[in-house]
């Protein structure tokens, strides 16, 4: 499929929160602002709403690997940001650098397993990194949580569903079972829910929109 319905909505509400963070990093002495947000296995919504704000320093998500210390590491480009611009915007995704964190086996009511709190951790780190260097920074975290989707649907998305939704009645009428609806290069199509399901999507690290990220944010290969 091209897109899901409610991504569009998704990334637009992300923006307050990546806005905010920009507006208290740049407004505070050496000001860093941290935002996470949704996407346990992928990072399209952290990727997209980057790319879109093009105030954000450095983008995590759980398809690249990072290290917070050592030469490449997040910390020293964030130092280095500080040193240079003067404050720093960081967008992670809240399955990002799980293997940064102590592994749980506890699942929730859905039975995925519960993720560590990468945002708090990074919080920490970060604070604990620039005392040890000497550094005064002014830290902002900001967790939307789900709010980044249980809010109406913007016009994109509200034509998206609509279309689908008559789609899916159409397909009814046909005879239709066990399908789902989507668009898939530009077509809305039916497609079989067990081949949707079967694997998650995920961002290509090698793809052109992921580069695109990069040369926006800027930043290095951290691992």
């Amino acid at each position: 499929m091209d897109k899901t319905f409610g991504f569009d909505t998704a990334v637009e509400e992300a923006q307050r929160a990546v806005n905010s963070a920009y507006i208290e990093a740049h407004s505070a002495y050496h000001g860093i602002g941290l935002v996470k947000l949704m996407g346990r296995n992928s990072g399209f919504i952290a990727m997209q709403a980057s790319l879109a704000s093009g105030q954000i320093d450095i983008c995590l998500i759980p398809e690249v690997p990072f290290t917070l210390y050592g030469p490449n590491g997040v910390l020293r480009h964030l130092k280095f940001l500080i040193e240079t611009k003067g404050s720093a915007v960081i967008c992670v995704a809240e399955g990002a650098g799980q293997d940064l964190l102590e592994k749980q086996d506890a699942k929730d009511a859905s039975g995925n397993r519960l993720l560590g709190d990468i945002g708090v951790h990074l919080q920490l780190e970060i604070k604990k990194y620039f005392k040890e260097i000497g550094v005064p920074a002014d830290m902002k975290y900001i967790d939307p949580t789900y709010m980044i989707r249980a809010c109406r649907a913007n016009a994109s998305d509200g034509v998206l569903c609509a279309v689908l939704g008559q789609n899916a009645v159409h397909g009814a009428f046909a005879g239709y079972s066990g399908i789902t609806v989507g668009i898939c290069n530009t077509h809305y199509v039916y497609l079989p829910i067990p081949e949707v399901i079967a694997s998650p999507r995920t961002v290509d690290p090698n793809s052109r929109m992921w580069h695109r990220c990069l040369t926006s944010t800027g930043q290095p290969d951290f691992f």
